[in-house]
């Protein structure tokens, strides 16, 4: 298998991941959020052990860790910050009903359509370091779309959206994973040594997630026990990246 085949492959999947809000509706809420906080916590540690374990070092192995490097992952955080920006840009007032669905719906959709792009890039920039790298990384980012993606569909649910086209706005939305990674094969053409740019600013985009988005969840639990199993959790996130190590 060729390596564009790898990385199309790869985001096929990811945003197939989108139609698992489908199978969530069955759950009670209550039920649902006691396995998210669980799985979020996995997630936190499985993007911060792919940034750490495979990406950066990869990367510092191939190019050095100079200050171009660290910049380009402090401008990975910047980006990351200005899309949940935009996500969070507008706000609607107006009552749901349905003839009318909320803007912040819509927003959603081009938030996370924009979010699913640079995961496309991301996962394209990381095979092209290696095929181990790139497999890593597109389960630390199945990973963390697995609750994203059951908190979207919510989203556009209560937005206003029948549960059917809720469900296909979801999934054309997480396809331009696919245009991203299109568009990172084909400018790979173009540009010398594109990873050099696209695996830091993953490296800043992991970072930012795990740190903004995920572990402020883990800290609202504060139940000993349900504290224990949150760590353990995260823990075995960065173990699974560790693992992956074997692959090399």
């Amino acid at each position: 298998m060729n390596l564009s085949a790898y990385i199309l492959g790869s985001v096929l999947i990811v945003s197939l991941i989108s139609f698992i809000g489908a199978f969530t509706l069955s759950i009670k809420i209550d039920k649902l959020r006691k396995v998210l906080i669980y799985l979020i916590s996995f997630s936190a540690g499985a993007l911060l052990g792919d940034a750490f374990i495979h990406l950066l070092p990869e990367i510092a192995r191939e190019y050095g860790f100079s200050l171009k490097i660290s910049s380009i992952v402090l401008g990975g955080i910047a980006l990351f910050f200005v899309l949940e920006k935009i996500i969070h840009w507008q706000h609607c007032h107006e009552p749901i009903s349905k003839s009318h669905v909320h803007s912040f719906a819509y927003m959603n959709l081009v938030g996370d359509g924009l979010h699913n792009f640079l995961d496309g890039i991301i996962i394209a920039g990381s095979y092209l370091v290696s095929i181990p790298v790139g497999i890593a990384t597109t389960i630390a980012v199945i990973l963390h779309e697995i609750p994203q993606e059951i908190g979207d569909f919510g989203v556009l649910i209560y937005g206003g959206f029948s549960r059917k086209k809720a469900l296909l706005l979801n999934f054309l939305s997480a396809l331009t994973a696919v245009l991203g990674a299109v568009f990172a094969i084909w400018l790979g053409q173009f540009v010398q040594n594109i990873e050099s740019f696209l695996v830091p600013i993953a490296v800043g985009g992991f970072i930012y997630i795990a740190g903004s988005d995920l572990i402020p969840e883990i800290h609202k639990e504060t139940n000993l026990w349900k504290s224990i199993l949150q760590t353990i959790a995260f823990i075995a996130g960065i173990g699974v990246m560790a693992l992956l190590l074997l692959l090399d």
